[in-house]
């Protein structure tokens, strides 16, 4: 794009996708400065390398400079930000990086992937089925990608760009949806369940950001969205002039000795993802790349070696008896499919839930009782939350009772302190038993990696009756006491 902008600087460059937005101009050859009041690995790291990581941490209005083409905006960033208010002065143009994303793709094929959950799989398995095919695309995604360096791709020729549409909102100054300001020709609807309370405090709002995203669909535009979700039903089936609808739901599958296999008119694929929520999110994605010229047995081929998303039911670890699993679930309907797919996976096995309650939502009383049966799938529970940030967030204690009471568990597990779930963990016989870990965030700054790697270490007690009978040199039988070795 020849009138694009070659000098732009980032308000709350550290954010995940404000970052990756950084590095990829920067890799276009743009001129790119940015400023936080706090930086952390991986964009810390990450900026450094490329040379781009601010001198100093904090705002300051010097960085603002009447020379600069644009001035991205992130959400973390207040009205009353310096650098905001010496912009604004001096009449630069200023995006939240949803409107800058959409600047520079005007000319593409925009394809939206929106939804409280799965959105993030959704467009992780869209974009590795068009790298598998090398096709030419831009694209923006909410997590890290194998075989993809960075988040985001802007670029000057692709013809199509692929996004991941968060209905959060988009920066001081924008206070609507993000997705809103992208106006795509498709958008995929993944499902809608109450989220970011903080924000949208009624349901109704947050429907709303939804359907107005359905309403802005242009004519010859698709809506693409998952028929067995009531309210996604309800806004997709909306008539909307020249509109194209297009429903989905869970791919037929099976599972067998852990491995969950699609069944197809050509036999079974087998997979390296599971659990029915993936079946959805696969089918859907699916859709999207029948309109980008990927017919059903190239997608059978690529979707084979696709092994997820991070963090998303990301495998840590495991041995003969043990699976470790990490997932970023933090709603309540990403709890309850990710916990039901953990136990499909393998019903023999027991399963230990965690659950961190780390998000503004998650840790409001009133928002509580949506968890309500939503780790029942789990053979055993547990919920994890901070004390100390319900104080960094001033929102009033919460205690064990009304956690349980919220999930109608009585016998969940609940811990304040890293320390006490790390004891508890480690305490358990992970005979025959996988752990799944979910959370936005970190268990109170645990290292799930090395937690993970200390778990399948420990020695197991294998019961009596399921201890292989061994004979000694005179033919009587003997039962050894077995552990695994370290």
């Amino acid at each position: 794009m020849s009138n694009s902008p070659q000098k732009v600087h980032f308000i709350a460059i550290g954010g995940a996708v404000m970052h990756n937005l950084a590095l990829a101009l920067h890799q276009k050859g743009y001129q790119v400065t940015g400023s936080d009041d706090e930086i952390y690995d991986p964009a810390k790291s990450r900026l450094q390398s490329a040379s781009i990581l601010p001198d100093n941490i904090g705002w300051n209005e010097e960085n603002i400079k009447e020379d600069l083409d644009a001035v991205i905006l992130g959400m973390h960033a207040r009205k009353d930000n310096p650098e905001l208010l010496k912009a604004q002065k001096l009449g630069l143009k200023i995006y939240s990086f949803p409107e800058y994303v959409y600047e520079q793709s005007k000319e593409k094929q925009r394809i939206v992937i929106a939804g409280s959950h799965g959105k993030t799989s959704i467009t992780s398995i869209i974009l590795h089925v068009l790298k598998y095919y090398n096709r030419n695309f831009d694209y923006l995604v909410g997590a890290q990608i194998e075989g993809f360096d960075l988040m985001v791709k802007l670029s000057d020729d692709a013809p199509t760009i692929i996004i991941e549409g968060d209905e959060y909102l988009s920066s001081a100054l924008e206070m609507r949806s993000k997705f809103l300001f992208y106006h795509p020709h498709i958008a995929l609807f993944s499902g809608i369940a109450w989220d970011h309370f903080n924000v949208f405090p009624k349901f109704e709002d947050y429907v709303k950001a939804f359907e107005e995203l359905a309403d802005g669909l242009p004519k010859a535009g698709a809506i693409i969205f998952d028929e067995t979700d009531n309210m996604v039903d309800v806004i997709c089936e909306k008539e909307r002039e020249d509109v194209n609808k297009v429903p989905y739901k869970a791919h037929p599958y099976e599972v067998k000795n852990g491995v969950s296999y699609l069944l197809t008119g050509n036999g079974k694929v087998p997979l390296k993802i599971f659990g029915e929520h993936n079946m959805k999110n696969l089918n859907g994605a699916k859709k999207i790349l029948e309109r980008l010229a990927i017919t059903e047995e190239m997608f059978y081929e690529a979707i084979q070696s696709f092994s997820g998303a991070a963090k998303r039911l990301e495998k840590l670890g495991e041995n003969k008896y043990t699976q470790i699993f990490r997932d970023f679930a933090h709603a309540p309907s990403k709890v309850e499919a990710t916990t039901k797919a953990g136990k499909e996976l393998q019903p023999e096995r027991q399963l230990i839930a965690c659950y961190e309650l780390h998000t503004y939502s998650s840790l409001n009383k009133d928002f509580l009782p949506h968890y309500a049966e939503k780790l029942d799938a789990a053979d055993r529970a547990v919920v994890f939350y901070s004390p100390h940030t319900l104080v960094i967030k001033k929102m009033p204690a919460i205690s064990k009772d009304e956690i349980k009471k919220a999930f109608g568990r009585d016998d969940i597990e609940v811990f304040t302190t890293s320390e006490e779930l790390d004891g508890f963990l480690k305490s358990q016989n992970w005979y025959n038993s996988n752990l799944l870990l979910m959370s936005s965030g970190t268990f109170g700054g645990t290292d799930l990696s090395q937690l993970a790697k200390e778990i399948l270490e420990l020695p197991v007690d294998i019961p009596e009756e399921e201890k292989p009978a061994i004979k000694n040199k005179k033919g009587s039988k003997l039962r050894g006491i077995f552990k695994r070795k370290k």
